[in-house]
This record gives C-alpha cells, sequence and structure tokens, in this order.
C-alpha cells in the first residue's frame, strides 16, 4: 500500500529533479500550485488496494503540472492552439492524456511495458488490472471543495466587517476583499483598501483556500490549529453552518474566487459562514475578462464519473481511466468539503452507459507542504514582507519519450510573441489541438481494418466530429449535466471545428 505522505514527496522529489527552472516561480516573490498523476502499480498476483490485504506496490509519476492562471473568455480561439486554463490540476490531467496517448501507441504497436492489454471488442484496449492512478494536488482544488468551515477559536479568513453592513450595501465594495475593485486596488500595500484592512480590529487576514488570498497585509505563520483537520464537520445545508464535533461553532469559510454559474443560486456574501453558498457549479474569476473555465472542484468531480481519458480516447478504450485516489498538501483543508465537491454532488447520478459510474474515490490529506506554495514562500519571507505573486507560467511535464516537458504562459509556449501566434511552434503540446494530431497519428499507425467500430461507421473529419461520435462518452455526459451539472458552461460547437 501507499500513504499521503509517500505520495507527496515523491510527486515533490519529481517536481525538484524532472521539471526545469524555466517557469517555476521566482525565489521569494512568486508562488505556484503543483498536482500529478502517479501510476501504482502492485506486486505480481496482487490487485491494487485490496481491503486488509496491504499490498507491496511500486510508484510513478507519470504526468505533473504546475499553475495558477486561465485566459479570459475573450482570449479563447477557435484553432484550439491556446490552453484555456492553465491551473496545475488541468494541466496534470492534460498530460496524463498524453501519457495515454503514447501507452495506446505503444499497445497499437504491439509493444512491450504498455498500461494497456487487449478488450474483449475489435479495437479497444482495457487498463492491465494490477495498475491504478491517484491524483496529487499540492492544495485543494478551487471552487466548491475550497470552502471550508472555520470555527471560533481559529484566526479569520478575512477582516471583520462592521455590523452595519447589512444595512449598507456600499460597504461591501469597500471591506470586501473579494469584490474586483478591491482585488485591483490592493496590489500595493500602500493602497487604501490594505490600510483600512490592516487598521480594522481583530484576526488577521488568511489566505483564501483555492489559493488565492484576499488583499492585505498577509500572517507569515503556518497555519491556524485545526485548519488541516479531516474529521472537522459543519451541517450542510445551503450554507456552511453549525457546529463542529467538539462543540465549535462554525463562524466563518475560508473564500474559494471561482464565481457561480449563471443558473445557480450565488452566493449571498454576507459576512462571516453565509458568504458562500455551497454544492454550486462555479468558474475561474478573471481579471475583468469572464472565463469560461469552470473550477477545478467541478472538473475532478466530473473526472469521477466520466474518467480522466477524456471523448477522444475513449474511442479505443473498453472502461473509462478513472482515479483510485485524491491526495491533497498541507494547506487548509477540510474533508467534509472534499467529499461534498467531489463525490457528494454526483452520488445519485445513475442510468449510466456501461462501463461509467459514480467511483468510490478515496481522500486523503498528506502532512507535507510543497516547497513553492504560498503558505511555504510567505513563511521563508517574514523579513522581507514585500508582495508575493503567483507565477505567470504553467509547466507540463509527461512520461513520454520525446520532449516530455512543456512550459506557457498566456496558453502559449512562453516567450511566444504576437507574430508567431497560430504558427506550429506557437502551440503548447497538450493544447487540444496537439492531443489531436497525435490521436490522429496514432489512428495512422493503424492499419483501418483494426480501428474501433466507433470510427469506422462514417467518415469524421473535425474534432468536434470525432468528439461527438465517442457515443458512450457523450450519453455518459448528458446523464450527468442532466441529473446534477445541468448548468455546466460548455464551450460552443465552433470552437471545436479545426481539423
Amino acid at each position: 500500500m501507499w500513504t499521503a505522505d509517500e505520495i507527496a514527496q515523491l510527486c515533490y522529489e519529481h517536481y525538484g529533479v524532472r521539471l526545469p527552472k524555466q517557469g517555476k516561480p521566482e525565489p521569494n516573490r512568486e508562488w505556484t500550485l503543483l498536482a500529478a498523476i502517479v501510476k501504482i502499480q502492485s506486486a505480481a498476483g496482487q490487485a491494487c488496494d485490496t481491503p486488509g490485504k496491504p499490498a507491496q506496490v511500486t510508484k510513478e509519476v507519470v504526468s505533473m503540472g504546475t499553475g495558477t492562471k486561465c485566459i479570459g473568455q475573450s482570449k479563447m480561439r477557435k484553432s484550439g492552439d491556446i490552453l484555456n486554463d492553465s491551473h496545475a490540476e488541468i494541466i496534470a490531467k492534460r498530460s496524463f492524456q498524453r501519457y495515454l496517448l503514447y501507452q495506446l501507441h505503444m499497445a497499437a504497436a504491439m509493444e512491450e511495458g504498455s498500461i494497456f492489454v487487449p478488450g474483449t471488442q475489435r479495437g479497444l484496449w482495457k487498463l492491465r488490472p494490477d495498475l491504478s492512478f491517484v491524483f496529487f494536488s499540492s492544495h485543494t482544488p478551487c471552487g466548491d471543495a475550497s470552502i471550508i468551515p472555520m470555527l471560533e477559536f481559529e484566526e479569520q479568513p478575512c477582516c471583520p466587517i462592521s455590523r452595519d453592513w447589512a444595512n449598507n450595501s456600499s460597504l461591501e465594495a469597500s471591506v470586501n476583499p473579494e469584490s474586483p475593485e478591491n482585488k485591483r486596488r490592493c496590489d500595493s500595500p500602500d493602497s487604501p483598501v490594505s490600510k483600512k484592512m490592516r487598521l480594522e480590529p481583530g484576526a488577521p487576514i488568511r489566505e483564501a483556500a483555492n489559493g488565492t488570498a484576499p488583499c492585505g497585509k498577509q500572517e507569515s505563520s503556518s497555519f491556524p490549529p485545526g485548519v488541516s483537520s479531516s474529521n472537522r464537520t459543519a451541517e450542510r445545508s445551503a450554507t456552511v453552518t453549525g457546529m463542529d464535533h467538539r462543540g465549535a461553532k462554525v463562524v466563518d469559510v475560508y473564500r474559494t474566487g471561482a464565481k457561480c454559474v449563471p443558473g445557480e443560486a450565488g452566493d449571498s456574501g454576507q459576512p462571516g459562514a453565509a458568504y458562500h453558498q455551497v454544492g454550486l457549479l462555479r468558474v475561474k474569476p478573471g481579471r475583468g475578462d469572464r472565463t469560461c473555465s469552470m473550477s477545478c472542484s467541478d472538473k475532478v468531480a466530473r473526472w469521477n464519473v466520466l474518467g480522466c481519458q477524456g471523448a477522444l480516447l475513449m474511442h479505443f478504450l473498453e472502461e473509462p481511466i478513472y482515479l483510485s485516489a485524491v491526495v491533497i498538501g498541507k494547506c487548509p483543508y477540510s474533508q467534509e468539503a472534499m467529499q461534498r465537491a467531489l463525490l457528494g454532488r454526483c452520488q445519485n447520478v445513475s442510468a449510466l452507459p456501461k462501463g461509467f459510474g459514480v467511483q468510490e474515490l478515496k481522500i486523503q490529506q498528506s502532512d507535507l507542504l510543497f516547497e513553492q506554495s504560498r503558505y511555504a514562500v510567505q513563511a521563508r519571507t517574514t523579513d522581507n514582507p514585500g508582495r508575493l505573486v503567483p507565477c505567470g507560467a504553467a509547466i507540463s511535464w509527461s512520461a513520454v519519450p520525446e520532449q516530455p516537458l512543456d512550459v506557457t504562459a498566456n496558453g502559449f509556449p512562453q516567450g511566444t510573441t504576437k507574430k508567431r501566434i497560430g504558427s506550429l511552434q506557437a502551440r503548447s503540446r497538450i493544447s487540444k489541438v496537439e492531443l489531436f494530431r497525435s490521436f490522429q497519428k496514432l489512428l495512422s499507425s493503424m492499419a483501418e481494418d483494426k480501428w474501433p467500430d466507433s470510427l469506422r461507421a462514417r467518415k469524421l473529419e473535425t474534432y468536434q466530429e470525432h468528439k461527438e461520435a465517442a457515443a458512450a462518452y457523450q450519453e455518459a455526459w448528458r446523464t450527468l449535466r442532466k441529473q446534477a451539472f445541468g448548468p455546466w458552461i460548455r464551450n460552443p460547437p465552433d470552437y471545436h471545428q479545426f481539423k
């Protein structure tokens, strides 16, 4: 078997050794988030994760991603050559799809060592029974999983709000650090908003649980007592309220910057524990330019029903590729919030196509802190309390033999000039168009009579046509939207018409 600390340590070591300096945070000034997928292989004759029988396993990082950014709606491109979402979790997942494509190439070429074995139907493959995959993230996913209850004896995540707040809505913009105006205005520690926050009596501002802190003076200490406790509970209604198991009152919540999608109820914005509604679909925030990227909490919950392989690769697979567990690094954490966000919202989804199902995902937390997380960098710079900023670059790494690394900024390879945008050199290796190109290479390497039936039925040309032809996957996705994720924001089809 494996432990959460073993998974975290393996990922941190891989980050230090296998990822280049390029794309990593500038020391003592920038921070980033880390995510990875780890392959778990049990010893011969043992199935993975057998209850009561600790299996001897080998662990290998097969994909990794760093990043904190996503592009705004106005920067999206119909050519599929830009990364819309560069949060670490999404970079790691897209890097994993690149790894899966390489493994399918190996299987189709009958090379030894592939993670796939032939399925029961022509042209289809399935994962070897001795393998499983664990997802690691250095921080809780943004969105619903980061709405974490805070108890009365803990430091509060934001400055106290005056009692007149409810009777004077104009106060919200002046003291609410989550408001867009204040996010811009408190870049400077000398801004009026930051000064007002520092002068407020009471507890200091804490980092929001999705890794984006409210502005103002930051504490250099590690975590408030109990924040990382896995057994904290709070009654779930529309908001986080109630008492924990020790009888301590839930007085506030860690905030997420992700905004409710149109069609959802929306956050109240009230002070204290009622600030957020929980269990809702959310989009990642943009700086003045709304994004179309769903929160990482929502995406991981979707993967737990549809798999991590996506629609394209489902053409070649008898069953989806599911994660067996999620491990979170040391950070503000609530087991209840993680269970609610990743599992609870989809637990009653039924009537899915054959092979698809809501998985019993194990969720654990490590006690090991990522050295380039906001908390770690903040703790190291107490003597030089300059403004910390998220790293603008994202790093992708896949366990593939050719060009495993990919460093991007603003959705393109780092250093891309405006003049070069649109060229082959200005594409990330994990962009939609490049993953589609790898998919087409896989097809061209096979005799047509070895293709799966779903690709032989009619001539397919565009990316959209290939995705729609994955009938079982699309049926499962329609079922999930109908029963749980109705307001999910989907990109218009004309963004997927490239060939």
